[in-house]
């Protein structure tokens, strides 16, 4: 028997679906780009920086910061989760001390990242708004038809 998650022993006939934040997802994905960028990164600057930096060392920081960057993408519904993102971004950022260029991609994902969150936020606002006044509409016309 195949066992069944928390979401599907909860779940009626009837039960709305349950909305996902635009914002998480949103900075889902700004994170999980910011990843793949970070593992390339890392390769580059292996391959630029190979007499100069040790290979343990370069690896261990890129890598760990991909894995930081995919991981964080399931905490960003708690309250603390934007802030490390926030901090991510910065991190992201100040991996330009080993390669310039990434003081470039790091400021322009941070700017994503911004637009991502501020863009969510208004989306979630106004679908929520939306679902409030249709459960006025609906709870003064239970018929389904209009006055």
């Amino acid at each position: 028997m195949a066992r069944l998650t928390k979401a599907q022993r909860e779940w009626r006939p009837g039960m709305p679906k349950k909305r996902r934040s635009t914002k998480v997802m949103f900075a889902s994905t700004v994170l999980l780009l910011e990843a793949f960028v970070a593992l390339f990164g890392t390769l580059a600057v292996f391959g630029l920086r190979r007499g100069e930096l040790p290979p343990l060392l370069v690896f261990g920081v890129g890598i760990g910061l991909s894995v930081v960057l995919v991981l964080t993408c399931a905490v960003l519904s708690k309250p603390w989760g934007v802030a490390l993102g926030w901090i991510l971004q910065i991190l992201l950022i100040l991996t330009g001390i080993v390669e310039p260029t990434m003081y470039v991609v790091g400021g322009l994902f941070a700017i994503t990242w911004w637009y991502g969150i501020r863009t969510g936020i208004r989306i979630d606002r106004e679908a929520a708004q939306r679902e409030r006044e249709q459960a006025a509409w609906d709870a003064a016309n239970p018929d389904g038809q209009s006055n």
